[in-house]
């Protein structure tokens, strides 16, 4: 196991060794975890982007911190298809092994430090959300409706990468490919 040394968190496994059919989305499930910050210190989102069809999932937490950020990501994938999900490296993610059990043993896989590329996804979704909720947005004034409404409008936007269909759209049909 690789240890971060500036936060000590542990990385069970790195993204080198993340499955094929996450690397190359060809199946629903595979998760990209980030939290989006607003006012230091402050609530923030949990961010959840299924990178085969850019489907969003999101949470407002009155706190970065690991506790908060497992509860939202738990609660946010509980009734998903999970196979895999890749977050960053950031204290917040420390308790992944706890999320792991509580999602049925769902693996996770940590990018090389300072390579956000390597959850491209994840990154381009954050930068659509900031459309919304600019840096240093102060999200307590807010409330979870709010993150909602603009999780909707995210994932009911027409994309290019997915021939113009939406997010919603795609990663519903394929969760009709799979249970049938």
């Amino acid at each position: 196991k690789y240890i971060e040394k500036r936060g000590k968190i542990p990385i069970s496994n790195t993204i080198s060794d993340r499955p094929q059919e996450a690397n190359n989305r060809t199946r629903i499930g595979d998760w990209e975890a980030d939290t989006v910050i607003g006012k230091r210190g402050g609530a923030c989102l949990v961010t959840l982007v299924d990178r085969k069809r850019r489907f969003l999932l999101s949470s407002k937490v009155e706190k970065n911190d690991s506790i908060s950020v497992k509860n939202a990501m738990i609660f946010c994938l509980k009734e998903q298809p999970c196979h895999s999900i890749t977050p960053d490296r950031g204290m917040e993610f420390a308790k992944h092994a706890e999320i792991s059990i509580a999602l049925e043993k769902v693996k996770f896989y940590f990018p090389l430090p300072h390579h956000p590329w390597q959850r491209g996804t994840n990154e381009n979704t954050n930068g659509l959300i900031r459309e919304f909720f600019p840096k240093k947005f102060d999200f307590s004034t807010i409330n979870q409706n709010h993150v909602d409404i603009v999780e909707d409008i995210l994932n009911n936007r027409p994309r290019k990468c997915l021939g113009y269909k939406t997010p919603l759209e795609a990663f519903n049909e394929e969760q009709a490919k799979c249970c049938t």
